[in-house]
């Protein structure tokens, strides 16, 4: 039932909701790591202080992204969220670095940690939380196409495997009392969200190099075009770029030179509204093109039937 916030909420609620989380999971990691003096609880508990940092900024993103097009940003402002996904990503390096400093610390100095199962079970309780909000923020990335939701809730499911393995790893070190495993889960914890991290900035960097539609996608708009685009000779050089929520397509279309601009613009209008049909948030532009401009290769739409 609590899944279906994803369908119910608005981009902005999302992101709220998302800060409030973190600072709760922040919270129960913190007093988890304060009860024990857990090495691997406390790369946990930066871990989700990254989080807390991420959410901040995706929120600012979101609503930054949200603004309509203006004389100074004519395509809109959607890329704001790939910065925001960029950062989270150098944090999550960063935390990475910090982690290790501690773990390597405490197998140098012979630290030992207090490990008690009440600190375990408050960390459970974090767990519990942070499984639930990622779906809810994965689900809502797919459904609204945000870079910064899906990165974030990439995110939060590392952390919930992270604090999986840490919690498996500490009920080990409770039962055998072999405190070197608490350094050495740190480690182990800093390596995976280091991972995590370069996967994050990696595709947020495509996202700003304008990174082309997904195969699906261009798919789609290959289908359309054959179907609705009768009375065109041709299209060709299909180009089609991402940036956050939208999509740009622009492509040529090639038709009989003795055409009216009033034909070959309601060729145009009708694809451009098949198109948004099926994409919605997409953005077309078509350069018509007279046929002595037909290439050696190009779609061919379907003619019109005859009436």
């Amino acid at each position: 039932m609590s899944l279906d916030l994803s369908t119910r909420l608005s981009a902005s609620q999302i992101a709220g909701g998302t800060i409030v989380v973190s600072l709760l999971v922040l919270a129960l990691k913190l007093g988890a790591w304060a009860l024990t003096d857990s090495v691997a609880l406390f790369s946990d508990a930066m871990e989700s202080l990254v989080n807390v940092s991420a959410a901040v900024l995706a929120w600012f993103a979101i609503r930054y992204a949200e603004r309509p097009a203006d004389d100074g940003h004519p395509f809109g402002h959607h890329k704001a969220e790939y910065f925001s996904a960029v950062i989270e990503g150098i944090m999550i390096i960063l935390a990475a670095a910090l982690i290790v400093h501690q773990a390597i610390s405490a197998l140098t100095s012979g630290a030992m940690a207090n490990l008690t199962p009440v600190a375990l079970v408050v960390n459970a309780a974090a767990l519990a939380v942070n499984l639930l909000w990622a779906q809810i923020l994965l689900r809502s990335g797919l459904r609204l196409k945000s870079p910064a939701f899906e990165a974030g809730g990439r995110h939060l499911m590392s952390d919930v495997w992270t604090s999986a393995g840490v919690m498996g790893g500490l009920i080990l070190v409770l039962v055998t009392g072999w405190t070197v495993l608490d350094p050495i889960l740190a480690l182990l914890v800093a390596v995976n969200i280091l991972r995590e991290g370069l996967h994050v900035v990696s595709d947020s960097v495509d996202g700003l190099m304008d990174k082309a539609a997904s195969d699906e996608e261009q798919d789609k708009i290959r289908t359309v075009i054959l179907g609705s685009g009768g009375g065109a000779l041709q299209i060709h050089d299909i180009k089609t770029r991402r940036a956050g929520k939208a999509i740009f397509v622009e492509f040529h279309m090639v038709v009989d030179g003795a055409m009216t601009v009033a034909q070959s613009h309601d060729i145009c209008d009708r694809l451009e509204h098949e198109i948004e049909a099926t994409l919605p948030g997409v953005h077309v532009t078509i350069h018509v093109e007279p046929d002595h401009k037909l290439e050696d290769s190009g779609l061919e739409p379907t003619p019109p039937a005859p009436r």
